[in-house]
């Protein structure tokens, strides 16, 4: 029986998200397409298997191959990202942040991140998140000139404060993050120092941005954004912390691991190996650069003056309307962008400043930085006339025509 005969309901819900991927531009920094084989991998029968701990040590029969795929994940992330200990369990990046924290420190630590409004991510400390209740949070973020974090300052923190970890990382920060810079600060303070680079796991397998590897203890990271993967996680880390972080993972805080998801992050570990994903990881960068001139030329504000990896932050404060309205109003002509506090943002996160955008899923599909200028140019008609009904229209035509020129998923459907 297919899905079609079981659940027509769900058949045809699916069957529209796809139309919506296909004919819409997925700028959202944090999605992306994956290929048809971690696709393949996602959809198998490996979701029906239970795998407590792990590979050679389990706590159910039946676990030879599902051995031989985690310890294919494993090995391949280690040798991807030059890391000594690999654990590819994590359910995704929250999970991944919070065992970390669980492994070194006890109620009421101290710990070190960025803040969200500047860029953080919410498990780095925020005070609606676990990390930021359990937790002693102190937050550093960008110097109100430059929006740039000031490392010095980073320092005087961590002197004054003595936090147990110190978490760079973030994911809305445009620019070069200076790992060992940070590895060097958590050392004079005696912490451990951790990394999240959900965002830019991609970009470092290629080699376009500093790598935290080998001097930062720890290393999270989500297996989707760049690194065109499944939503899953990995945690990486010197092989003094390994047995820590495993027994923190299992059983300290997870059950049995998706077994479908540790063999798709296997199969975004091998196409991440290969030459066409380096030139993949460069386009991304040529698309954010060329997206980021043209939204300049139409007159945006962008944080930073620009940006060095796949994203892009916009600072809305002077076109008189918010993150929210330009979310709302693009999404309506086929563009998909978050809504995203901006550095000192004077209002909410659910209502901000300014709207968060990136190139990695657009470059999935082929485009380049010509298409990029016109995305530019079309986000910002919208923005500049946003009550004007015409060029709305005119944009809805542009991104509907722009769409079919890099199809996805040509052969997927629904049966």
């Amino acid at each position: 029986m297919t899905l079609k005969n079981i659940d027509s309901q769900i058949a045809e819900l699916i069957q529209k998200e796809i139309s919506r991927q296909r004919q819409g531009l997925e700028l959202i920094p944090s999605e992306n397409f994956v290929s048809p084989a971690v696709l393949a991998a996602l959809g198998s029968p490996l979701t029906n298997k239970y795998s407590e701990g792990y590979s050679g040590k389990r706590y159910y029969g039946g676990n030879e191959f599902i051995d031989k795929i985690e310890s294919l994940a494993v090995s391949r992330a280690k040798k991807l990202f030059h890391a000594e200990h690999v654990n590819v369990q994590p359910y995704s990046g929250s999970p991944a942040n919070l065992e970390v924290y669980f492994s070194f420190l006890q109620p009421g630590d101290k710990i070190m991140g960025m803040s969200l409004a500047h860029g953080g991510h919410l498990t780095h400390g925020h005070k609606v998140n676990l990390s930021g209740k359990i937790f002693n949070s102190i937050p550093y973020g960008v110097n109100p000139k430059t929006q740039l974090i000031d490392y010095d300052e980073v320092e005087k923190m961590a002197k004054k404060y003595r936090p147990k970890i110190i978490i760079s990382g973030a994911t809305a920060y445009p620019r070069i993050i200076q790992f060992k810079k940070f590895a060097e600060i958590a050392k004079k303070v005696g912490a451990i120092s951790m990394a999240d680079i959900s965002h830019i796991a991609g970009l470092i397998v290629a080699g376009l941005h500093p790598s935290p590897f080998p001097f930062t203890d720890i290393v999270t990271t989500t297996t989707h954004k760049t690194l065109r993967g499944p939503r899953g996680a990995m945690i990486m880390c010197k092989k003094e912390h390994a047995a820590l972080i495993d027994k923190t993972v299992f059983p300290g805080m997870q059950g049995g691991p998706h077994n479908h998801t540790t063999a798709a992050i296997a199969v975004a570990l091998k196409e991440a190996s290969r030459p066409d994903f380096k030139s993949y990881a460069k386009q991304i960068i040529k698309n954010a650069k060329a997206l980021s001139q043209s939204l300049k030329k139409q007159e945006l504000t962008l944080v930073s003056g620009g940006t060095d990896n796949h994203l892009i932050l916009i600072d809305l404060t002077k076109n008189g309307i918010t993150g929210k309205q330009a979310e709302k109003i693009l999404e309506q002509a086929g563009i998909y962008v978050n809504k995203n506090m901006i550095p000192n943002d004077s209002r909410s996160a659910f209502d901000p400043s300014g709207i968060r955008l990136g190139t990695p899923a657009l470059t999935s599909r082929g485009f380049k930085e010509k298409d990029m200028e016109i995305v530019g140019q079309l986000i910002g008609e919208i923005i500049r006339h946003i009550n004007d009904r015409k060029i709305f229209n005119q944009v809805c035509r542009s991104v509907k025509n722009l769409s079919r020129q890099h199809p996805l998923y040509s052969n997927f459907k629904i049966r």
